[in-house]
């Protein structure tokens, strides 16, 4: 079993008792800390020789749990805040008092700071305010206001029941998704106890930057009922840009647009159609919206319509000679040109009247009609193709009436005859009918050589033109040797002759002189 205390706590009493020489009344412990709820253990006493009345004065619950001849100890249980018990005794009709010191400490019973602004713009100042409820003693309580883990701000606790501290901190970019904090610190090392912290939860803070100009917004300026076009917002300067959001609506339509970021900027970009009930002029809106601010553009669009203009012929094919009648009209508003009516200015119809030969076949005829909207001229043209029915023709630029060509060349030989429907062409020699290749590469022989008679046929008539065709070739290899080698001994033969005739007459003058020297020495031996 455990020993009992008693013997050893009457020791501490005996030894605390003041000796005689004047009656005194003590008190022990003179000061002391205890948690809030807690109990502690109460010695009052006395140096009284005598009988005395001797007692513990306070509103606390308490309780005697030893006692001796001038001693007396109290429990003081459930002690929730600071009081100053005292005992008393009375000797000799004379009564003496001890006071003590009974000081609670407990914990904040809230630390919290207080929720910072959902987006804090950079560059403004930001106040932090920590509420703190509860926590005792007062005087060794400070509150702390925190970056992270960086100290801000020290102040002690001050006011009843809440105690609250503010700081002030300048927003930058880079406090972005930082934490604050407050914490509470009781100090009560000083009494033997220890350092007591308690925290806040912590609250993240979320600068933004948003600069002070409007969004760049690019529109068509006009649209055509039934189209789709792509309109772009953009803006610069943004922090953090990837938290902006952007509204881009035509009136009331709101539009889907693709969003593009980059490290402080963004794009939007979003298709708009347009329907009849949108005709006129409308606002396209771009917002783009950091944080609690906005910035706004507006600009306006003109939606308009423009059908093509309807052209109309009293025929598209009819035979060569017939009228024909042609007539362009506009939507409302719109006016209009035909091609080959020199009316002027335009209207908004137009109305043409001609006699079909064979240059307008397969010619195009143009409707364009021009709208203003907004300043901007618009066109839309109708096209109808006009075809003649006429019979075939053969004339020089299509079909020459010579042809003269070298012996293995290369050609091609071209008749074309004109006419709707396409005529049939045939070239055929005269006096034995043979087929003259038209169209076809291919080389030129002699045997070609002749006159045709070209003939284009269809179910509208005949037409015919004669073609001659010259045929140049050269003699052939063997004769022209045989004359250069003729011309060879021709020239031979003369040069042969004229060398004979200049060595006999070199001889007989050689001889003459001979015999003309013999002579002379014939006289110059003679008496």
């Amino acid at each position: 079993a455990a020993r009992s205390p008693r013997p050893a706590l009457l020791a501490l009493l005996w030894a605390l008792l003041p000796g005689p020489g004047g009656a005194q009344t003590s008190v022990h412990p003179k000061e002391v800390i205890i948690p809030r709820g807690g109990s502690v253990l109460v010695n009052c006493s006395t140096s009284c020789d005598q009988y005395t009345l001797l007692g513990l004065e306070t509103h606390l619950d308490k309780k005697e749990v030893a006692s001796g001849s001038n001693w007396q100890m109290y429990e003081l249980s459930s002690v929730q805040g600071d009081t100053t018990p005292f005992c008393y005794s009375v000797c000799h009709n004379r009564q003496s008092e001890a006071t003590m010191s009974l000081t609670v400490y407990w914990f904040p019973e809230r630390v919290e700071l207080e929720p910072l602004p959902q987006w804090q713009p950079v560059g403004e100042n930001l106040t932090l305010r920590c509420q703190v409820e509860g926590g005792a003693p007062r005087t060794n309580l400070s509150v702390l206001l925190l970056q992270g883990e960086k100290l801000l701000s020290r102040q002690p606790a001050k006011g009843t029941p809440v105690a609250e501290v503010t700081d002030t901190v300048l927003a930058r970019r880079g406090d972005h998704g930082t934490n604050f904090s407050c914490r509470t610190e009781l100090d009560l090392r000083s009494q033997g106890l220890g350092l007591f912290q308690n925290s806040s939860v912590p609250r993240q803070l979320r600068t933004f930057v948003l600069p002070q100009v409007r969004p760049h917004l690019v529109t068509p300026g006009i649209m055509e009922v039934g189209t789709q076009r792509s309109v772009t917002c953009s803006l610069d300067g943004l922090f953090p840009a990837s938290e902006a959001q952007v509204h881009l609506a035509l009136e009331d339509q709101r539009l889907k647009p693709t969003i593009k970021y980059s490290e402080d900027s963004l794009s939007a970009t979003a298709l708009v159609e347009v329907a009849p009930r949108d005709e006129g002029v409308q606002q396209l809106t771009c917002a783009v919206t950091l944080g609690n601010q906005s910035q706004r553009t507006r600009e306006s669009v003109t939606i308009y319509s423009f059908p093509a203009p309807n052209l109309t012929l009293s025929e598209s094919e009819v035979p060569e000679g017939t009228v024909v009648s042609m007539e362009c009209k506009a939507h409302a508003g719109a006016v209009v040109t035909l091609s080959g009516d020199p009316a002027e200015p335009p209207f908004p119809s137009a109305q043409i009247m001609l006699n079909a030969t064979a240059e307008y076949n397969g010619r195009d005829f143009v409707c364009s009609a021009a709208l203003e909207v907004a300043g901007h001229v618009l066109h839309k043209n109708k096209t109808q193709k006009l075809f003649v029915l006429y019979g075939p023709r053969l004339d020089k630029e299509n079909c020459p009436e010579n042809w003269t060509l070298e012996e293995n060349t290369l050609q091609t030989l071209r008749c074309q005859a004109s006419g709707n429907p396409i005529p049939k062409l045939d070239c055929l020699r005269k006096g034995d009918g043979a087929l003259l290749p038209i169209g076809e590469p291919r080389p030129v022989t002699r045997d070609i050589s002749g006159t045709y008679v070209c003939q284009a046929t269809s179910r509208r008539g005949v037409a015919t033109r004669e073609v001659v065709v010259n045929v140049i070739y050269q003699q052939s290899n063997l004769v022209t040797i045989i004359a250069v080698a003729a011309l060879i001994l021709g020239i031979a033969a003369t040069v042969g002759t004229v060398a004979y005739l200049y060595n006999r007459q070199r001889k007989i003058r050689k001889y003459r002189l001979q015999k003309a020297q013999e002579a002379a020495a014939m006289k110059l031996n003679s008496p």
